[in-house]
């Protein structure tokens, strides 16, 4: 199958996929860099400058955006709410396949960059300033939002995985952080075996997590490279896989446990009240919790966290679960223009100041990563513990980058399906994996691509 029917193919199932979050105008940039915008979220500080649409999502965007504009007289950011994560991108999907409607400069979880280069929605920017701050940023970061020499975004944020605790639990059952996976499930039936809550949580809506922890026990689940975009490997039916899936199913058969989904209201109230000893997740986690009421007032300092858990103690890998960019769309009229504001959007010190202190980010920035107050800020969440040059900082240093599925909402739904079965014990990890393999391959081949 050519390219052309590859990327249709892709593009059709990703709107079908989304299609109940499609509705309305979010604010898009058709017309490109040179339109005059008029639905921006934000003031025009300069009315003469050229504008250039964004759509990004975080809680301190205004700020940023106002940082930006305060600070250039020769461009101006046009922004706009157009959903957070699969929101966003079913509107973005659709301006895609449409030929119109997506704003220049547009906000991606990278994980979801993949999808949109193969479709050629993207701009490559690395003549256009990309490489001149490489430097900034850390190889792991950078490698995720480039495919060869090519780069296709630029960094804001990441999600180093590590392992949040409540220390009045772990004291209260004599427990120390386990270091290995191993150690993990012993502390967590210690617990039980002594009356006490569920050691931790795996929900079915967060594949993206279970994936990094394939990634963690050496597997490679997805092997892809744009310049040959017909062809990829799929390798989720091995033994580094099936290890995990066998682990977690494990630990969820024995009562360890629980499965329910994380980010509602029922699990932050678990968290609060003690029904969890653990949360295993990014360096993003402490300002999620702290947004959703948690760890503050009669709870401040109630949590501690440590590193991640690893599967070889011998051998740790440093592993990843979210984090954003900002990427040129190729509708964009002046991508120079808008490469610019990719560029300088949310990477001068007030705006990245601004985001780790609100613990809306976790910044991947060198000029933020090693300076004194980052290095040694001790984080209020964690009750004055010094967790970014103890546990996260090494992590995101640590990480080597990942390639992701260029069809990741897909891959990620299926995923999320098996998790389903292994909560209701219907499958066991093993038999999830391997099936698991079987659906993402056969989706594949329909999308033409040729699976190796």
């Amino acid at each position: 199958m050519k390219k052309k029917s590859l990327v249709a193919g892709l593009s059709a199932i990703a709107i079908v996929a989304s299609l109940a979050a499609c509705s309305g105008d979010g604010g898009g940039g058709e017309g490109g860099s040179n339109a005059k915008p008029t639905n921006c979220t934000n003031k025009i500080v300069n009315a003469d400058a050229p504008v250039v649409s964004v759509w990004a999502w975080y809680p301190n965007m205004a700020t940023v955006v106002d940082n930006f504009n305060n600070a250039n007289d020769d461009v101006q950011v046009c922004w706009t709410v157009a959903g957070q994560g699969a929101d966003e991108y079913a509107k973005l999907q659709t301006a895609v396949s449409a030929g119109k409607g997506a704003p220049d400069v547009v906000m991606l979880e990278t994980d979801q960059l993949v999808g949109f280069e193969i479709q050629e929605a993207l701009v490559d920017i690395s003549d256009l300033g990309a490489n001149d701050v490489k430097k900034n940023f850390a190889e792991g970061s950078w490698g995720d939002v480039s495919q060869g020499d090519a780069v296709y975004a630029v960094p804001i944020d990441g999600g180093p995985m590590a392992m949040i605790y409540r220390k009045d639990i772990f004291e209260q059952y004599n427990i120390t952080p386990p270091t290995t996976w191993e150690e993990y499930e012993a502390a967590a039936q210690t617990v039980k075996d002594a009356g006490g809550p569920w050691f931790g949580n795996l929900g079915s809506n967060v594949p993206a997590a279970l994936t990094a922890l394939f990634q963690q026990n050496g597997a490679v689940p997805f092997d892809y490279d744009l310049a040959d975009p017909q062809k990829i490997s799929i390798n989720l039916d091995t033994p580094e896989v099936k290890e995990v899936m066998d682990y977690w199913a494990g630990l969820t058969e024995k009562g360890l446990i629980g499965t329910e989904d994380q980010f509602t209201t029922d699990y932050i109230a678990g968290v609060v009240g003690g029904k969890y000893a653990t949360y295993v997740s990014a360096a993003w986690a402490p300002g999620y919790l702290t947004g959703a009421g948690v760890g503050q007032g009669d709870d401040a300092g109630l949590f501690a966290v440590a590193p991640l858990p690893q599967w070889d103690a011998d051998n740790p890998v440093s592993v990843n679960w979210g984090g954003s960019a900002l990427a040129v769309t190729t509708q964009a009229s002046d991508k120079e223009l808008a490469a610019t504001v990719a560029l300088g959007l949310y990477a001068d010190e007030a705006s990245l100041t601004d985001g780790w202190k609100t613990q809306t980010i976790f910044p991947l920035n060198k000029d933020v990563l090693t300076s004194d107050e980052f290095v040694n800020n001790e984080v209020e969440f964690f009750g004055g513990q010094t967790a970014n040059k103890d546990i996260y900082i090494p992590a995101a240093d640590a990480y080597e980058g990942t390639t992701y599925s260029p069809f990741s909402v897909y891959y990620y739904a299926q995923l999320q399906a098996q998790l389903v079965k292994i909560a209701a014990g219907d499958v066991g990890g093993s038999q999830a994996a391997t099936d698991l393999q079987d659906i993402i391959v056969k989706y594949a081949q329909e999308q033409g691509f040729t699976v190796e």
